[in-house]
């Protein structure tokens, strides 16, 4: 750890800090003092929800020395600008039901404002945030029927007032606490006292809901002490229900973006604890929080662009978080992910690399990191040729298609495939009708890119219900990972028993150099089989139908069926099945196709398929 990070952790600390820090929590859990003395520790005065009055201190020094520091402030700085310039946030719901990008928008131009303000005292910087908090303190509600809304607005008002505390006239001050106490604490406290919704949830609601709320009941604990110590007791005791599923191996069970939103607000929960009550009662020993930040490390390929599975979107990945991770766990390669891509990915960084950066990584060996990596209990896994930027990098998903109730496809067996810096075969991705039920009344399994159909899997006698089983689990039975090659089985059967007795997928690469892809089929009767690979790229068939040649960019990428004998690819669109639902309207998959084979009458059967650059 450098200089820098050695004055900062210890500015952090405080004088006194709860037994419970210091005793380990009972089975990963937390140790939760009383309502009447969980805020014993709180520290006074302002700032102190993710920031001390020595944290911006510091980081006024670091930005000073230059280099990275330096040009991150440059692009919040720039960001500040713009903000400066636009108009200010109003009550909306542009899809009919949700607030959320108002109370993102206001959360970020907020955030920036005040970091700008704290580290440079421009008051245009000030005087722009409390535009935005004024308006948002006259919505009529912060929208608590969707609660991510009512919590993300309400860390936007902790950040308003307690980073801007002195600023703020004693009116000014008054107007905020009672925008943070009746549109969100207390909106909050109905849903901890209903003994169900996200509190009780497992998902990223239950962190971003959690995280929101406890910044600003901390914000205003010493003017709002019981109904403060309700939502952080609440809070704490609620948390590790969604910290649990990053166990054993530190995976995000709903897809690597969606790890980015749940475990932002995991760690404005835990960073607000410790800046503001010196302790985060052992929260981060729950689960395996400490590993998810090789989630997107090794869930992404090319360009660091992620495995889009489920609804997640196909963007590049790596996260501020990833910082906090490296210094709160002392693991230098979540550093390195983050540091190298805002170096050298053409990124624009933001609030919270300032706030929680941690440069160790930098010139580390990234390639000392292993190929290959088995996330247990989320069920996927991902393989590579080696670490430069050009390598074969294989994404696998299996899991569970409940996927905490949210977020999944039909997609169990599904894969993505990079090599040459290219991404070959595709995943379909995010369907944004499917946010829309609350008009259309469609079913998730209407839609083609949620369908098996609308993925890198085979289908089974199609027909317009599902086509794999809504309710399946899909283990990966075997893993193994060798200098030579790495192979996974994933076992299908509850994916496709409504027509199979078995089904088993082989993942391997072979000499770290082609990917075979083998499928053992036995269907209960004579069945219907298609099998799908999606691509943007131009596809050639050859021999028959049985080579296939990708080409992108000048690159070209080989597919080649192996088994069973006689059968061929054929190209078609990216589109349902004649016997598919196809509502209207729903997302434009023009300029993708897949390679496809069909099969009629067959009931043990075996695809051998390999795939090389």
């Amino acid at each position: 750890m450098n200089s820098f990070f050695r004055l900062l952790s210890c500015l952090l600390l405080p004088l006194t800090t709860l037994a419970a820090e210091r005793s380990a929590p009972p089975r990963g859990g937390p140790v939760v003092p009383s309502a009447d003395k969980i805020l014993a520790t709180l520290r006074a005065g302002h700032p102190r929800v993710m920031a001390t009055p020595q944290t911006f201190a510091a980081l006024k020094a670091t930005v000073a020395r230059g280099g990275l520091p330096a040009r991150i402030y440059t692009d919040l700085r720039t960001s500040a600008d713009e903000i400066l310039a636009a108009p200010v946030s109003k009550y909306e719901k542009p899809d009919g039901k949700r607030l959320l990008s108002v109370s993102r928008r206001v959360l970020d131009r907020v955030r920036t404002l005040a970091l700008v303000y704290q580290l440079e005292g421009d008051a245009r910087c000030a005087e722009r945030a409390w535009q935005e908090l004024a308006a948002a303190a006259r919505f009529p509600d912060w929208n608590p029927a969707h609660f991510l809304d009512t919590a993300e607005m309400t860390h936007a008002f902790a950040l308003g007032y307690d980073w801007l505390y002195d600023r703020w006239t004693d009116e000014q001050r008054r107007v905020l606490r009672e925008a943070i106490v009746t549109k969100g604490l207390r909106e909050g406290m109905k849903v901890y006292e209903s003994g169900k919704g996200w509190a009780k949830n497992e998902n990223n609601w239950n962190q971003v809901c959690n995280g929101g709320l406890i910044s600003g009941a901390l914000a205003i604990a010493d003017h709002e002490p019981k109904l403060a110590a309700r939502i952080v007791r609440e809070a704490v005791q609620s948390v590790p229900l969604a910290m649990e599923h990053y166990a054993p191996d530190g995976a995000g069970t709903e897809g690597a973006t969606y790890w980015g939103y749940g475990s932002r607000y995991n760690i404005v929960l835990l960073s607000s604890l410790e800046t503001a009550l010196g302790t985060d009662f052992g929260l981060k020993r729950v689960g395996a929080f400490g590993e998810s930040g090789y989630y997107q490390i090794y869930m992404s390929g090319a360009g660091r662009v992620a495995f889009d599975f489920a609804d997640c979107g196909r963007a590049k990945v790596s996260e501020a978080q990833h910082l906090w991770l490296a210094r709160a766990y002392d693991v230098p390669a979540f550093s390195w992910y983050r540091v190298d891509a805002l170096e050298s990915g053409g990124q624009r960084g933001g609030a919270l690399d300032l706030l929680w950066l941690d440069e160790r990584g930098r010139g580390m060996d990234f390639k000392s990191l292993p190929l290959d990596r088995y996330f247990r209990g989320a069920e996927c896994a991902s393989m590579r040729s080696s670490w430069e930027p050009d390598a074969i990098m294989l994404g696998i998903q299996a899991g569970d298609s409940m996927n905490l109730g949210g977020h999944r496809h039909l997609d169990l067996g599904s894969f993505v495939l990079d090599a040459l810096g290219e991404r070959w075969i595709m995943d379909s991705g995010v369907e944004h009708e499917t946010y829309m039920a609350h008009r259309h009344k469609n079913p998730r399994h209407a839609y083609y890119r949620v369908r098996a159909e609308g993925h890198n899997v085979p289908v089974l006698n199609p027909a317009p219900g599902p086509d794999q089983n809504p309710k399946a689990v899909a283990k990966i039975v075997r893993f193994d990972s060798t200098p030579q090659q790495a192979v996974a089985v994933v076992d299908l059967t509850q994916a496709y028993d409504a027509n199979a007795s078995r089904a088993l997928r082989t993942f391997a690469l072979a000499d770290r150099k082609r990917l075979v892809i083998t499928d053992e089929l036995e269907a209960r009767q004579p069945a219907e089989l298609w099998w799908f690979l999606h691509t943007e790229a131009q596809v050639k068939l050859s021999d028959g139908g049985r080579t296939a040649t990708l080409g992108q960019r000048g690159k070209s990428f080989k597919v080649r069926l192996q088994e069973p004998a006689g059968a061929a690819f054929t190209v078609m669109d990216a589109a349902p099945l004649p016997s598919s639902p196809n509502p209207s309207p729903q997302a434009d998959n023009r300029g993708r196709r897949k390679l496809a084979l069909h099969l009629s009458g067959v009931q043990a059967t075996r695809i051998k398929v390999v795939l090389e650059p």
